[in-house]
């Protein structure tokens, strides 16, 4: 699912590799396809990927080798997997993320290279010593950044430093919108207003905000699982990102819905694995609780998800209703000096304009130099929900988080009797989203923040 990459030549081939994954190579039947494509070539350097399918049994570790054939080429630096040079050899090996190829999974690896003379395409690749032979076809065109659903052109995503990445490995900022509870507007999240949310908001994600208590998931586990897969197809099927949020908020302490936490994400996470357009929050807005017992909580989730789906991203709330704990009077240090035990995770951080400001922007512009940061929620009035939109407040926080490249999901796409809504009450009872007199104050402004280009980068 991320990007892999070899040498290439002037004009972009690709090439398709079929071998053996697996121990025993005389069973020929199995194998992998290997995508090879040149990124971009200038004087002196190029970039190049390739993009490796499993097509048989699953591998556990492995190493991508390919030669250089010219003298001249060089290797200067990799991304997706653990690059190396020796003499003409360039080595990949899969990372912590990538390291297990199931059977029909794929990875995305790239590089950088130089050359000071030729620049003829790699030779005699091979998976785990084992040779890749196939034919050299013309490659697909790169995607354009301009156009395309969000997950089209980003694909699997991923994190890397403190960034959300696509899959060309490259930052990104997603921007989209969150439902309210799904258990009371359900009828906001049909096939119009998601239409409207995916074409006219022009919106990168889709925040699926299931509560646990307040008669959501511990009353009909088996109904509101259904109810999210449901969800997530639909905004799988118009390009969207969805976010699955275990809105935990009454009580506070996510250990007390740890079994629930695990039942419901050992199965949306195997149903959904095979999804590029999946990501996991497991906790909303943990309240009146340490940060070790929130740490604790995910250090037990997060397992549960990566048995099923090892290369989603995955959220963890913080201290302090995903404050960073600043709404406790603490701050980002107690994450910084005790991350959780994993990988591929980011931390969730939430306001509201009208309540938090300056000291609340001022802690995110340190963090997000040490921690990947990915604001869940957040909404244009106060911490209530209500009140009179801050648009001051608010505008100073969306033109941060672009600043920074931090995705954001406002509170919320929903008709809710609360100046928070994006719609004025009762617009979810017809059929008419996307006219201009339908939205509220908050839902005028962030459509049109929205629903700015996103131009992602594609190399």
């Amino acid at each position: 699912m991320k990007r892999i990459v070899a040498l290439l030549a002037t004009c972009a081939t690709a090439v398709g590799l079929t071998t053996l994954l697996g121990p025993q190579p005389a069973a020929a039947a199995a194998g992998c396809k290997v995508d090879y494509t040149v990124t971009s070539q200038w004087q002196g350097g190029f970039q190049a990927g390739v993009k490796v399918t499993n097509l048989g049994d699953p591998v556990t570790g492995w190493t991508l080798k390919f030669s250089l054939p010219d003298s001249g080429q060089k290797l200067v630096q990799g991304w997706n997997a653990a690059w190396s040079q020796s003499g003409s050899t360039v080595s990949a090996a899969g990372t912590d993320w990538n390291r297990t190829l199931a059977t029909g999974a794929s990875t995305d690896l790239g590089f950088v290279g130089s050359f000071t003379g030729s620049n003829p395409k790699p030779s005699a690749f091979t998976l785990n010593g084992v040779a890749c032979t196939g034919s050299v076809e013309e490659p697909p065109p790169n995607p354009d950044p301009g156009t395309g659903t969000p997950v089209g052109v980003n694909g699997q995503l991923h994190v890397c430093g403190v960034n959300l990445c696509n899959q060309y490995n490259r930052p990104i900022q997603l921007r989209g919108m969150s439902t309210h509870g799904i258990q009371w507007f359900s009828k906001c999240y049909n096939n119009a207003a998601l239409d409207t949310l995916a074409k006219d908001w022009k919106s990168d994600l889709l925040r699926i905000a299931m509560y646990v208590q307040e008669n959501g998931y511990e009353t009909d586990p088996a109904g509101f699982t259904s109810r999210v897969n449901s969800l997530v197809d639909m905004a799988e099927a118009r390009g969207m990102y969805a976010l699955i949020d275990f809105h935990t908020l009454t009580p506070g302490d996510p250990n007390y819905n740890l079994d629930r936490a695990k039942t419901f994400f050992a199965s949306v996470a195997a149903r959904n694995a095979a999804k590029k357009n999946v990501v996991y929050e497991i906790a909303n807005e943990p309240n009146g609780v340490s940060w070790t017992a929130i740490k604790s909580y995910a250090e037990q989730v997060i397992p549960v998800i990566r048995a099923a789906d090892p290369d989603a991203v995955i959220i963890v709330g913080t201290r302090g209703w995903s404050s960073l704990g600043v709404s406790d009077g603490s701050n980002e240090t107690e994450v910084v000096n005790n991350p959780v035990n994993a990988t591929n995770i980011m931390y969730a951080f939430h306001f509201y304009a009208a309540s938090h400001k300056d000291n609340y922007r001022a802690t995110v512009s340190r963090a997000a130099s040490k921690l990947p940061l990915f604001v869940t929620e957040f909404g244009t009035v106060s911490a209530t929900g209500g009140g009179t939109m801050d648009r001051s407040s608010t505008t100073a926080w969306l033109d941060l988080l672009d600043q920074l490249k931090i995705s954001y999901a406002n509170w919320t796409y929903s008709d809710a009797d609360e100046s928070s809504a994006a719609f004025k009450p009762g617009t979810c009872d017809g059929t008419d989203y996307s006219g201009s007199g339908v939205l509220s104050e908050s839902g005028a402004l962030l459509k049109s923040r929205i629903s700015t280009a996103d131009s992602f980068p594609t190399s």
